[in-house]
C-alpha cells in the first residue's frame, strides 16, 4: 500500500517560490522607504532594486509601477497621519487639536523627507492618495476655524498659514542635518506661540494662498 502524502509536507516547489517573493518583497519595500527618507521619493527605481539586493524586471513584478511602490512603502505613515487629523477632529479642546496635528507632521516631516512628497505627489492612478489630500486639506481647515472661534488662534491666521509653517520646516529639517528633529521641535514651539491669540501684538502682512500640494518639491 503506497504511503500516505504528510498533511505538513510542502508542495515541490511552491512555497520555496512564495518564501522567495515575500522575502524580495520586503526587501524592495524596505529599501524604498530607506531611499526616499534620505533623498524624496524622485529615488530612481534602479537604486532602488540595487539597494534591495534585486533585478530592477523583480522589482517591477512585484511593483508594476512607480507609484505602486511609493503607495505600499508608505501605507503605515499614511494610516498614521489620518489616524492623527481623525483624534485632532474629536477632540473637544480647539487648541490642543490644532497644535497637536501642527506638532505631529512637523515631526513626521522631520523624521521622513520621503513622506511629505508621496503624501502630496499626484499619482493619477493612485486616487487614494488625491482622497487622503482632500480630506487632510479639509481636516485642517475645520481645525483652524474652530480654533479662531474659539479665541484661541489669532484672528488674522488664515489656514494658508499651515502650509507655510511647513514650507519653513521642510527648509529647517533639509538644511541642518542631522540635527533636524530637535531644530524642527524648536521651530515648532516658536511657531505655536506666535500662532496664539496673544502672539497677536502686531497684524500680520496679507497671507499668502497657499495649497498642500505646493509642499511638493520643497525638500
Amino acid at each position: 500500500m503506497p504511503a500516505q502524502p504528510s498533511h505538513n509536507a510542502p508542495v515541490s516547489g511552491s512555497d520555496p517560490l512564495r518564501a522567495d517573493a515575500r522575502e524580495n518583497r520586503d526587501r524592495i519595500l524596505r529599501a524604498a522607504r530607506e531611499a526616499y527618507a534620505l533623498h524624496g521619493i524622485d529615488v530612481p527605481i534602479s537604486a532602488i532594486a540595487r539597494r534591495a539586493g534585486v533585478g530592477v524586471a523583480t522589482l517591477y513584478r512585484r511593483f508594476p509601477t512607480r507609484a505602486a511602490l511609493i503607495e505600499e512603502a508608505f501605507a503605515e505613515q499614511l494610516a498614521e497621519c489620518a489616524g492623527v487629523l481623525d483624534e485632532a477632529l474629536e477632540d473637544p479642546d480647539p487648541w490642543r487639536a490644532f497644535s497637536s496635528v501642527f506638532t505631529q507632521v512637523c515631526a513626521m516631516q522631520a523624521a521622513d523627507r520621503g513622506f511629505t512628497h508621496a503624501f502630496l505627489a499626484r499619482f493619477p492612478d493612485e486616487p487614494s492618495y488625491v482622497g487622503e489630500r482632500d480630506r487632510a486639506e479639509e481636516g485642517l481647515a475645520l481645525l483652524v476655524r474652530r480654533a479662531k472661534e474659539a479665541g484661541a488662534l489669532r484672528p488674522d491666521f488664515d489656514v494658508s498659514d499651515v502650509v507655510l509653517a511647513l514650507l519653513a520646516n521642510s527648509g529647517v529639517v533639509n538644511g541642518v542635518q542631522p540635527e533636524a528633529g530637535a531644530a524642527s521641535r524648536r521651530l515648532v514651539g516658536y511657531l505655536l506661540e506666535s500662532f496664539r491669540t496673544e502672539g497677536a501684538v502686531r497684524p500680520l502682512p496679507p497671507p499668502v494662498r497657499l495649497e498642500l500640494e505646493q509642499l511638493y518639491g520643497a525638500g
